[in-house]
């Protein structure tokens, strides 16, 4: 320091300080100073966290009831949720189950591992609360729930008579079972029957039985989307409460599907014939779907009855597929005319069982011109000679404008030589598991039943359209490589000419509930 420094005159006024506003005081648990206008009850912010629970009042135990039978959780007061383990769901419920958080306000909230066989889950929350003007404290915890079973009312009934409260019968008035296959497919496609009970199998048709009216309501709804039904309700009372004028009902719905099915010969009355179109009355049923769809082979016209319509004036048909007839193509030509995948032509054929005894055949117009080839198998109606026990045929034999219509032969579809087994199709469908209840199938049924699915197969595979409204499935992989085994085992004998499916068209194979696979 130099001398001038030394030197030099020093102020002794007072030093002007900044003005303090702050009252600083010290901690009343501690001693530790803070500022006496923020702070909490004289308490330094640590000394706060020490003697403060922001958390009185909330539980640090509870109790939550699961059902055993169906994994569901009970939502206070009379509500059953599913909810996987550590899920959101099941968060949610936990936190609902805690009286006073509405007072606080909730940072965070998470589970805590516990052994899966303890019963015990375990939540962390962090919570925030505010202590005093501009202090806001926050403050995690653990709540412990204990899982306590109860059986769910649903699940409480299943176990007494009164299982179901609607059922839906579902009847079909025909010798075999493909529309009931057909429908089967797409109530699998569209999920329709994920809300039942059970589904049995009675005669002519299924039973399906549902918890509540509002699911069998929309089942009736989705069936008159798909197929031709009429559908009748009735109920029948169960229980009444006098005091309170209560009533329990149980609802049946009787659903009657039309009776008519894809390649059967019908006989319109010839009334409808005209509304329609000036249709000729005698045709084939070539599809059903929200509508009766009829062909006329001769002329490729087609009609649509609709299902009002047809209730109104109901018709059964001639003959079904069981009664087709096998008939070989002597010669076919082309007429010209073409509607869709159609192709009108003039053919002679001859019944396959006549070869070889008689020379007799058949001239005909038919639609499967685009198909047929001289010397092709074709399924067709032998109407020569044939007795129908049907007004409107009688109608049609007696008058003079259609009875010189009636065609010797009616062709309906080509026939396929198979020479693969059937196990081998490299595709698969998937079934609803059903309950056969008291109607055992006897050896004869199983056999029948076992034929009309192998029948209904082959329509999935000759019918395009068809395939298009159900859901395929790719077989599994040994079951293919048995099939591309037998096809290298069986070339000698010549080309299979079954119709094949791409696999672009197959979907991969997935694990639903309540669905059995079968092998086609």
């Amino acid at each position: 320091m130099s001398a001038m420094d030394l030197d030099a005159p020093v102020s002794i006024a007072p030093q002007v300080r900044g003005e303090q506003t702050n009252a600083t005081i010290l901690c009343c648990n501690c001693g530790a100073p803070i500022d006496g206008t923020t702070s909490a009850g004289a308490l330094c912010y640590d000394c706060v966290k020490l003697t403060i629970d922001v958390s009185q009042g909330i539980q640090r135990e509870a109790t939550i009831h699961f059902c055993r039978d169906c994994n569901r959780w009970l939502l206070p007061p009379n509500s059953w949720i599913v909810a996987a383990p550590e899920s959101r769901e099941l968060l949610a419920l936990c936190l609902k189950k805690l009286r006073g958080l509405h007072k606080v306000r909730i940072i965070d909230a998470s589970f805590i591992w516990t052994e899966p066989h303890s019963r015990r889950v375990k939540v962390k929350l962090t919570i925030q609360d505010s202590v005093s003007e501009g202090v806001v404290l926050q403050q995690a915890f653990e709540v412990e729930y204990v899982v306590a079973y109860q059986q769910c009312p649903d699940c409480a009934k299943s176990y007494t008579a009164n299982t179901w409260r609607a059922c839906v019968q579902v009847r079909q008035k025909v010798p075999h079972k493909r529309t009931f296959l057909y429908l089967e497919q797409l109530i699998l496609k569209h999920g329709a029957h994920k809300d039942t009970i059970n589904i049995k199998e009675v005669k002519d048709g299924l039973d399906f039985y549902y918890a509540h009216r509002n699911q069998a309501e929309k089942f009736v709804d989705f069936l008159n989307s798909v197929t031709p039904t009429r559908s009748k309700k009735s109920q029948e009372l169960i229980s009444m409460d006098i005091h309170t004028s209560t009533k329990s009902y149980k609802f049946s719905y009787s659903c009657e599907l039309v009776p008519i099915c894809k390649d059967d010969l019908v006989a319109i009355p010839i009334k409808l014939a005209k509304q329609g179109g000036n249709i000729s009355p005698l045709g084939l049923c070539y599809r059903i779907g929200t509508s009766i769809n009829i062909l006329d082979p001769s002329t490729l016209q087609t009609a649509d009855i609709s299902t009002p319509i047809y209730w109104r004036a109901p018709f059964t048909s001639l003959a079904d597929v069981q009664e087709l007839v096998e008939f070989i193509v002597m010669d076919i030509e082309p007429i010209g005319a073409q509607k869709g995948k159609w192709l009108l032509a003039e053919a002679t054929v001859a019944r396959a069982s006549d070869l070889g005894s008689n020379d007799t055949t058949y001239y005909t117009r038919t639609h499967l011109g685009n198909v047929l080839h001289p010397g092709d198998s074709v399924m067709g109606y032998l109407l020569t000679g044939a007795n129908f026990n049907s007004p409107q045929f009688d109608a049609l034999e007696e008058s003079s404008t259609y009875s010189s219509q009636i065609p010797d032969v009616m062709l309906v579809k080509k026939f396929y030589a198979r020479k693969r087994k059937s196990k081998n199709r490299n595709w698969r469908l998937k079934r609803m598991t059903r309950d056969e209840g008291e109607l055992l199938p006897k050896k004869a049924d199983q056999e029948k039943m076992a034929n009309d699915y192998e029948m209904f197969l082959r329509d999935v595979e000759e019918d395009s359209e068809l395939r298009a409204t159900m859901a395929l499935y790719k077989a599994q992989q040994q079951a293919k490589r048995d099939a591309e085994a037998m096809s290298v085992a069986e070339t000698d004998e010549g080309e299979d000419e079954t119709p094949q499916i791409n696999m672009e068209e197959l979907l991969d194979e997935f694990d639903e509930l309540k669905i059995q696979h079968q092998e086609p």
